[in-house]
This record gives structure tokens, sequence and C-alpha cells, in this order.
């Protein structure tokens, strides 16, 4: 996708260094920082350098390339691909990710191991961008019947960012919308701020910008109101780890906009590749769920008069706060999931039939 018109991706490899995006300093600044150590790829995860489920199973896979390239050792890469898991513990993509590398890596001839890690790591980027594409094409179905029966601009709602910048390319909630953009099917996207890190606010709209789509940033509390006057045609998030009963884990606030939508009959759809599909947890209550830190509500960012980033604290000095990163919706709360493969309910029936 595009930035200032010029086509990136959000992760690559060159001249044995990791080249990412720095997600931390968007919308006001866009750098590209170099990933040199495995240490560099837990590092860009744990602070959101890199973020999204794809993404950051994708840095993950990188990190052992980089693991390889400092020491090529089996016992160093066990470590780091560990160290690599325990850097955020919610999103399925990231421990997905590091379990395929390690299969492909497991014992295999330290002459041979940095070409297999590579090509694997490159590999699971590339399936990343096919399966975002047709999540994109499969969604766009959904627009095109909602634009064929109103005949006038689609307004659909999303949560935090599961845009091109959660992903390699092309994003999984934002992809159908990229894709009816192209189709010249006129939509309007409803951009929850997505508070505390505002991902919605620096990163949605700000990909939505430059590919020239219309927006418009909302508290996030504002998507209920918006319903109820009929400003909402649908609702496309993503997802952090999905289990194969439809229950679904994504950023704070989500099961919020789930329970608006259902109450306002507005269609609740989330959008998600294979690879972050749960096939094993059975319960909700299992999933673990990142308590980040409290700063992050209690501070924020922006640009100060001069043009620089500031941080200042908005939160009394002695107040106490909690920093839960995500939460459940059930699936009864979900009307479909827009995968690679195609659209089905949010059930194990629905999922089983996918991906039998």
């Amino acid at each position: 996708m595009k930035i200032e018109g010029k086509e990136y991706r959000t992760i690559w490899f060159e001249n044995n260094t990791v080249k990412i995006i720095d997600q931390t300093k968007l919308p006001h600044q866009f750098i590209i920082k170099d990933l040199k150590t495995v240490k560099d790829s837990i590092n860009a995860i744990k602070i959101m350098e890199v973020r999204g489920a794809p993404l950051i199973g994708a840095t993950a896979a990188y990190g052992l390339v980089l693991a390889i390239l400092e020491n090529n050792d089996q016992s160093f890469l066990k470590k780091s691909a560990n160290d690599l898991i325990n850097s955020r513990p919610t999103a399925i993509n990231l421990k997905w990710a590091v379990d395929r590398m390690m299969k492909k890596l497991s014992g295999v001839n330290s002459n041979e191991i940095l070409n297999i890690a590579l090509n694997e790591s490159k590999k699971i980027c590339e399936e990343d961008v096919k399966f975002c594409e047709n999540i994109g094409l499969n969604g766009l179905k959904i627009i095109e019947e909602i634009y064929n029966k109103k005949k006038d601009t689609v307004n659909i709602l999303t949560h935090c960012n599961a845009g091109w910048l959660a992903t390699i390319n092309w994003g999984t909630a934002t992809s159908p919308i990229y894709h009816a953009h192209k189709k010249k099917i006129p939509v309007h996207v409803w951009v929850d701020e997505t508070r505390p890190r505002n991902q919605g606010a620096n990163l949605t709209s700000y990909e939505l910008n430059e590919e020239e789509i219309s927006n418009t940033i909302i508290a996030d509390n504002t998507g209920g109101i918006l319903m109820q006057r009929g400003e909402v045609d649908m609702c496309i998030v993503g997802t952090d780890r999905t289990l194969a009963n439809g229950d679904v884990c994504n950023k704070i606030g989500t099961y919020l906009k789930a329970l608006a939508a259902k109450d306002n009959n507005v269609p609740f759809y989330v959008a998600l590749p294979s690879s972050t599909i749960d096939w094993d947890i059975k319960n909700y209550k299992d999933i673990p769920i990142e308590e980040r830190n409290s700063e992050e509500l209690s501070h924020i960012e922006g640009l100060d008069e001069n043009g620089n980033i500031k941080k200042v604290k908005i939160y009394p000095k002695k107040s106490k706060s909690m920093n839960l990163a995500f939460d459940i919706t059930p699936a009864k709360y979900v009307t479909g999931l827009i995968t690679e493969k195609g659209v089905c309910e949010a059930s194990e029936k629905g999922l089983k039939d996918l991906f039998k």
C-alpha cells in the first residue's frame, strides 16, 4: 500500500537487516528502522514498533533469522524462540510463526539453516499478503450487497488498526474497504480513536488518508449513537486470536461495539487470516489477556507548537489505572468471519466447514 504515493510493505529483509516502519512514530514521523539482532525484534514487538497479529508473527519469523546470523547455535535458537513467544502473549500469530519456523529449523545443518530460515520467513510474509488480499475480495461481496441495496455511500465502522500496517500488505478489516474503493464503490469509514494507544486515529486514519478514502475519526464511545441514527451500515474489525468456536479476542473495546451493533441490527464482521485461529483453546477464559503499562493510559503523545513529539500526563498524580489490552467478543454477537477461504458463521461448524 502507499505512503506519500510510494508503495511499501510493513517489513522486509535487506543486507542481513530486517527493515520495519516504526509505528510508534506515526502519524507525525515516517521512519524506517533497522532490526539487527533478535533482541531488536523482541523489543520492536514489546514496545509496539510493530503491532497487529500477522505482522507480529512475521517479525518473530525474521527475528529467528537474525538469531541465526548472530549465533548459529541450536540452543541459542531455542532460547530466542521462547523469548519471542513471550514478548506479547495474546496474539496467536506470534506463537504460530515461531512454531512453524522451529519445525523447519530444529536439528538442521548449520550450513543450510540460514537459507531455510530466510526462505520460510519470506514464505510467511507472501502467504499473509495473499491471505489478506483474498479476505478483501471475500469481504468486498458484503460491501457490494449493501451498496446495491442502498445505492449510496456505504458507512463502515472499524476499531483499532486492522489495516495494512497490522499485516504485511492490504490488512484484514481494511482489505474489503480497499477493494471496494478500487471498484469505485463509495465508502466512508468511521474510525474509532481506540484509546489508549490511539491506533485508529494514528494508524487507520493515516493509511486511509494515504489511499484517499473518506474517513472520520470518532471517540470510542460514539459508535453507539451513530448506529442508533442509522449512520453505520456495517462494522468490520480484526482479531488477535479467534477460537475454533468463533469467540473473538481483539483490541479492548471491540466487545462493546459488538453489543451496540447487535442492539441496532448492524452487521458485525471479523476479518482474519487462518493463522489467527486458535484450534486448541476451548474456553475464552483461558486466553492470556495482556495487561500493559498503565502509562499508556495516564500519558498521551502529540505534536507541540514547534512540531516536536511530546508526552504529557493527563491523569491526577495519585490516581491508579488498569490497562487491559484486549477483550473477548462471544461468537453470538459476530455476524460472520471473513477469511481467505470465504465468509462463514462464527461457530465451530462454520470454521470447520471452511478449514477441513
